[in-house]
């Protein structure tokens, strides 16, 4: 495969010259810029250059991709024009959010904190939501709670509640482990400070309120100095704060304890300091700052209830687009454990609603098959609570979805607001919301539901009608048409490699001309899903090719065929490239963004260049270490764009096992055949 160098400086020349390009880096599929001024961009020239199969922008880093197995000579011509230093992903990261104004790195730091945690708490928010099925009044029964009726189910469900509060309990814990993670500290000893704060020997957080009434708060009498012996159970903030000294302290300690004595020194003093701090200064301050939180939110609310509902509801998908609504997780937090529960949790899960349905009208009125069946997954999984696919893949690209679904979350969000509703836990958005709902504000959250299903549907199709009879009285392409365009764009983009360098694998038992319909068994366990799921644009928009994904239940990648190792990728293990005898090529990616683990967790059995059989282990990877680090595990199967041997893809979702079950059959062309 080669690579023109023209085809690269046109890429320079487009992202603003190499004096725009602050450090660049490429992983599998796409070179990685964090460029001084993103405005300088001439995206234009990007898509009309043959290399580039797309371009984006996330996270403060601008991507473009090139595609598998061409990708690191790209870069090595980049390296070589520019005359630049070879750098990491996580030195772009670094330089990426440097560019980010200091409101928008803490908003990055919270999310990369809690959106590892989510798992965990929507799980416990689900199971809350069982137990609030068995123990809750007139739900079954008028005036009795099931337990009672059938009092054989009560130690059900006080295992159901036992298992489902540990996570809100010893919550510190849990925001230790993610925050010391990410400030660069040992995840152990965040775990050990979160315990410390939540140790069965202080007074529960949960009981101060009755003890201070009371005036029976136990104490600690440090030289005449008394300092409350609280636990912080269920608290975010106090955690935060002492997580980020804690590593402070600790990376100071390692820099200056030599290495014979840091087994003795270092988390000894860093855990005792930390922990007179955090109950003697942090925990206090903390605590008082988060109730000062809490009731200002409350008081918005309370004072002005249509008000933040309209505010909240409807701009709620915008900061899904921002990623500023993971801050709110730890607003949610507070609220559940200072008074009971959360008003806006409520709104978040008819904010998913309201997006999915709109998304899902946009099924019914454009033509494009590839959109219709966006439209229809990407609501499936806004409904289910995860709203992205629908937010970014249609509602964002057509806007008017978008604000239709903006209005009815915005209109639910008035009628939580002024009927109080409530969240006892955060559950599970979009439809099976109501388990995490109070009881007794079921009827109304159903009500918003249903507006938030009716209002951005009916919006949608009204919209759209009006819009399209403006740009045929006005001889415009209608929208659908131009959102066609982009993808054929994609699909159809001419190849860097020239026919000359797709040489068919050597030793492989078969023949181009054996194969009119090449059938890919699934290289990995799981359920293979469509590529709208994937988190990721590059996968989910297809471009740098069709194929599908799979939420993997297993740690191993195996050989689909026979055939060769075009590429596997030496230092992160993560991905890898092979090649049929008919010269079509495959790409399996496990994972997203899993470069950045730098092959922890990843071991590669074959290497670049061998010959493979059919069900032969390619890969070993450990999904604990994958999503301990925030990466999601579901993993592209990718036939990448260019091949003129492939006619068209087909893909096959559902329940899939290694070297079994076919996931994608490709049709080969005649002319090939």
């Amino acid at each position: 495969m080669s690579v023109k160098r023209e085809d690269v400086e046109k890429i320079i020349e487009a992202i603003g010259g190499k004096d725009n390009i602050e450090v660049a880096t490429h992983c599998v599929t796409r070179l990685r810029f964090s460029l001084l001024d993103e405005s300088k961009v001439n995206k234009q020239a990007l898509d009309d250059n043959e290399l580039a199969k797309g371009h984006f922008s996330t996270q403060g880093q601008f991507q473009v991709i090139i595609g598998p197995g061409i990708v690191d000579k790209a870069y090595e011509e980049l390296i070589a024009i520019t005359g630049g230093q070879r750098a990491s992903k996580e030195d772009v990261k670094a330089a990426a959010i440097k560019h980010k104004s200091p409101i928008q790195q803490f908003i990055k730091t919270l999310s990369d904190i809690f959106i590892p945690l989510l798992p965990a708490l929507v799980t416990a928010g689900l199971l809350l939501g069982i137990n609030n099925l068995l123990t809750g009044p007139d739900i079954f029964y008028k005036g009795q709670s099931l337990v009672e009726v059938f009092p054989q189910w009560a130690d059900f469900a006080a295992i159901v509640y036992t298992i489902a509060s540990t996570a809100f309990t010893f919550l510190p814990a849990l925001v230790g482990w993610s925050a010391a993670t990410r400030f660069g500290g040992s995840p152990l000893l965040g775990v050990l400070l979160g315990l410390i704060l939540v140790n069965p020997s202080l007074l529960s957080a949960y009981d101060y309120a009755k003890a201070y009434n009371a005036g029976t708060v136990p104490t600690w009498n440090l030289f005449g100095f008394h300092v409350n012996a609280v636990g912080y159970q269920g608290q975010v903030l106090p955690m935060l704060v002492a997580a980020y000294v804690l590593v402070v302290i600790e990376k100071w300690l390692n820099r200056k304890v030599p290495d014979s004595l840091k087994l003795l020194v270092v988390a000894p003093v860093a855990l005792l300091v930390t922990g007179f701090l955090a109950f003697v200064i942090i925990g206090p301050v903390t605590f008082t700052v988060g109730n000062w939180l809490t009731a200002g939110v409350v008081w918005v609310f309370s004072t002005v209830p249509w008000l933040g509902g309209l505010l909240y509801g409807g701009l709620y998908a915008p900061l899904v687009i921002t990623g500023m609504h993971h801050t709110f997780l730890a607003v949610d937090l507070q609220l559940i454990n200072s008074t009971g529960g959360t008003f806006l949790w409520p709104m978040l899960a008819l904010s998913n609603i309201a997006q999915g349905s709109a998304a899902l009208a946009m099924m019914f009125v454009i033509r494009s098959q590839k959109m219709k069946s966006l439209s229809a997954t990407t609501s499936i999984t806004a409904f289910l609570g995860v709203t992205e696919p629908a937010v970014f893949g249609v509602n964002v690209r057509f806007r008017y979805p978008l604000f239709m679904g903006m209005l009815g979350s915005a209109i639910g969000g008035i009628l939580l607001t002024m009927n109080n509703v409530r969240a006892f836990a955060v559950g599970v958005g979009g439809l099976p919301g109501f388990l995490a709902i109070d009881v007794g504000n079921w009827g109304t959250f159903f009500i918003g539901m249903a507006i938030c299903l009716v209002v951005p549907f009916a919006g949608t199709l009204l919209c759209r009608k009006l819009i399209i009879r403006k740009q045929e009285a006005a001889g415009e392409s209608v929208e659908e048409d131009i959102a066609d365009d982009d993808v054929r764009k994609v699909e159809n983009g001419r190849s860097p490699m020239k026919d000359s360098d797709q040489v068919p694998a050597s030793g492989s038992s078969a023949s181009a001309n054996d194969v009119d319909v090449l059938e890919l068994l699934a290289p990995i366990s799981g359920k293979a899903v469509t590529l709208d799921n994937v988190p990721d644009p590059a996968f989910a928009e297809k471009q740098m090719g069709e194929g599908i994904a799979i939420e993997p239940t297993d740690g191993k990648v195996y050989a689909p065929f026979d055939g060769t190792v075009a590429h596997v990728i030496d230092k992160s293990k993560h991905a890898v490239i092979l090649e049929h005898a008919s010269g079509v090529q495959i790409l399996v990616h496990i994972g997203i963004d899993t470069v950045g683990l730098k092959g922890e967790g990843f071991k590669a059995h074959v290497a670049t260049g061998d010959t493979v059989t059919k069900g032969q282990l390619l890969l070993e990877f450990n999904m604990e270490t994958i999503k301990a680090a925030g990466y999601p595990t579901i993993s592209p199967i990718i036939v990448p764009v260019g091949q003129d041997m492939i006619e068209r893809i087909e893909e096959i979702p559902g329940s899939a096992e290694a070297g079994k079950t076919p996931v994608i059959r490709i049709h080969l062309t005649k002319a090939h055949v």
